[in-house]
């Protein structure tokens, strides 16, 4: 009896699926709301340089307290704004003086020339919300922010930004939310009732399920789990009967390159304030741990669709919503 024919090094070839656009693929990158910097990193008078989807940008705070992102070079000789000053409302170059009004028009220079017709900077859609300020990346958002169930002045909240940024695309991590077979190989999740691949709920924008199970060391949980975007991974759950949220953005230095930001919060009226700070301590804790477990594999990945499973059936149809989301860079020639 002859043995069944083995492909041989030679023959084999490794299958894999249509490719995902990588961020800056023909200059191109999500279009979706981007975490820059801390709302705490931007006091009134601050300029704060950042990179940004392979150029950079400036966030600044007028005497008004509204933070705002502007493209960092200067439209005079393309001094970086990041060593300017803030003048009431306007953005000022310290090169030349120049000085440039909240929606990016030079309004007036030192020597007192008229500025030249079109001197400009890129004015981005910005916003604060749970302690980061945003810019987006597109003409006009095609979502807001996603809040949390409870208003904002009922909770605690810890927001942070990891020191180091992550070496992958935010796409590569947002893919973990979908992938369930990661949710419980690598996380030791359980799930009640099997994969909630029939729960999720898509959209153009986002993508969302509820599941109920036990955590790693065997607390009871109840999730409610998505991604926003590309880059803005959202919870909303319980655990041993209390409620915590997450959000966890990220940020785009540059093509390959991710900015993590995290938001947990807690509720005030669950318990005292040192019950809810402990609480908050420990839901920090737990999501730094889940964080832990995967930044050996995200450091060293590389990722591409490959040969998949029927366990696979919600990340096989992220992979086709990052192929069909729409990319843009509208700010490509200020920021460059």
């Amino acid at each position: 009896m002859q043995d069944t024919p083995r492909e041989t090094p030679l023959t084999r070839r490794r299958h894999l699926g249509p490719p995902i656009p990588a961020e800056g693929e023909n200059s191109l990158f999500s279009e979706t709301w981007f975490p820059i910097c801390l709302s705490r990193e931007l006091p009134a008078g601050k300029v704060l340089g950042v990179d940004f989807l392979g150029g950079r940008v400036v966030a600044y705070r007028g005497a008004s307290g509204v933070a705002r992102v502007m493209s960092a070079y200067c439209a005079h000789l393309g001094s970086d704004l990041s060593v300017g000053d803030v003048q009431g409302e306007e953005l000022r170059c310290a090169f030349h003086h120049w000085r440039y009004d909240p929606m990016g028009w030079c309004v007036s220079t030192k020597v007192g020339d008229p500025p030249p017709k079109g001197a400009c900077l890129f004015a981005f859609q910005a916003t604060e919300k749970h302690g980061i300020v945003w810019a987006y990346n597109g003409e006009r958002p095609r979502f807001e922010i996603p809040d949390f169930p409870y208003p904002a002045s009922e909770l605690m909240t810890n927001t942070s930004a990891f020191p180091e940024p992550v070496p992958v695309d935010p796409w590569v991590l947002s893919c973990n939310t979908p992938d369930m077979q990661h949710i419980k190989a690598l996380h030791g999740v359980t799930f009640d009732k099997g994969d909630p691949h029939d729960a999720v709920e898509w959209t153009d924008h986002s993508m969302l399920y509820d599941f109920s199970g036990l955590h790693a060391n065997g607390e009871p949980i109840e999730y409610r789990v998505g991604i926003y975007g590309t880059n803005i991974f959202y919870q909303s759950s319980t655990i041993n009967g209390r409620w915590f949220g997450a959000m966890t953005p990220f940020g785009l230095p540059r093509s390959g390159q991710t900015k993590v930001f995290a938001v947990i919060a807690a509720r005030k009226n669950e318990g005292d304030e040192q019950s809810t700070k402990d609480f908050l301590r420990f839901v920090t804790e737990l999501e730094m741990r889940v964080v832990s477990e995967d930044m050996p594999v995200i450091n060293s990945i590389h990722f591409r669709p490959g040969t998949l499973t029927k366990s696979d059936r919600t990340l096989a149809r992220f992979f086709q919503y990052l192929r069909d989301y729409p990319r843009c860079h509208p700010s490509a020639e200020f920021i460059v």
